[in-house]
């Protein structure tokens, strides 16, 4: 039988792809990992940031996942659809990392790699289509990337500069892309419990709903990113929390929250960028230069790095005032 007619109940030959790769044999952060490398020629050092691991780990990881394949002898074929729910997570991952691959590039001259969130979207269709009864965590997961996707024409200026969301033209983010992931998001609550792409995808909706910054309903997105701490902690998730939580409070209630993920984060950007800008706030400008200097070291995008140059001479003009 040919690889065309062996692809059962995926409609979709990069879909397909994906499913192979998840094979339950491998451990799930292999799949996701080989995933985005074989499927969508993401790079080790992509891969790697993703992940928040050094890129020679990464490297070591996919060889060993590349090794197994071989050793073991996993076959190519597409699962029936009674063996896709096992896979369903680790595909979700993938298509997941490919869009945030997307919407914050790592490695560009670009802010966003339009194709990309394009192509993660088109497959959360997809996706969605293939199971055959209605999944919470798909529709939440297409729901989040639409949500997150509206905001792209708003993200940078003319210039191409970034512009933060509370800084953002609203006018310009796409009504149509946030009125079906607002629709896809109260679907995928009504069908129970939340889980986590429900429960990030409600966040984004709390945001498409505001008319400005100042008129977000921060505390229930804190009490949104509380109910996800609880059911998937994570360092990420936690940092992203203090953020809602200095909005809502303060940022002297959300210093201590992040100083406390120092040793989780150190590798991780967005971690030093949040530090600097909650210790600017509060008048502790040489440890924000010093954070903000960090954040600029681990950047590889030109557009974070000239934000981050920006914020650094913004501060530096602070001080000798």
């Amino acid at each position: 039988m040919s690889d065309v007619e062996d692809r059962g109940d995926v409609p979709d030959e990069r879909l397909w792809l994906i499913f192979t790769c998840c094979h339950p044999d491998l451990e799930p952060e292999a799949q996701v990992a080989l995933t985005l490398r074989r499927v969508c020629s993401l790079s080790t050092d992509e891969i790697a940031r993703a992940f928040l691991v050094p890129t020679f780990m990464m490297a070591r990881r996919l060889g060993r996942a590349k090794a197994k394949i071989r050793d073991v002898r996993i076959p190519h074929r597409v699962p029936v659809a009674e063996d896709l729910p096992e896979r369903l997570a680790a595909v979700m991952s993938v298509i997941y990392l490919v869009f945030n691959e997307g919407y914050a590039a790592t490695q560009s001259e670009s802010l966003v790699r339009r194709g990309l969130c394009t192509e993660a979207i088109r497959l959360g269709r997809l996706l969605k289509t293939l199971m055959q009864q209605s999944e919470a965590e798909v529709d939440g997961l297409l729901a989040l990337m639409l949500l997150q996707d509206s905001r792209r024409a708003a993200r940078v200026d003319e210039r191409g500069e970034l512009v933060l969301l509370s800084d953002q033209e609203r006018s310009k983010w796409d009504r149509d892309e946030i009125g079906e992931g607002s629709d896809h998001t109260r679907a995928a609550i009504q069908q129970g419990t939340p889980g986590k792409y429900v429960l990030q995808a409600a966040i984004a909706a709390v945001h498409a709903e505001a008319l400005s910054a100042s008129a977000t309903d921060w505390p229930k997105i804190v009490g949104l990113y509380d109910r996800l701490c609880e059911l998937y902690p994570s360092p990420v998730v936690a940092l992203n929390r203090a953020v809602a939580l200095a909005m809502a409070k303060g940022p002297e209630v959300a210093l201590p929250l992040v100083e406390g993920l120092r040793l989780k984060l150190w590798e991780y950007g967005p971690f030093h960028a949040t530090h600097a800008d909650l210790l600017r706030r509060l008048g502790y400008l040489g440890a924000a230069l010093d954070s903000y200097h960090h954040a600029r070291a681990l950047s590889g995008n030109a557009v974070e790095c000239r934000f981050l140059d920006r914020q650094i001479g913004e501060v530096r003009a602070q001080m000798s005032n």
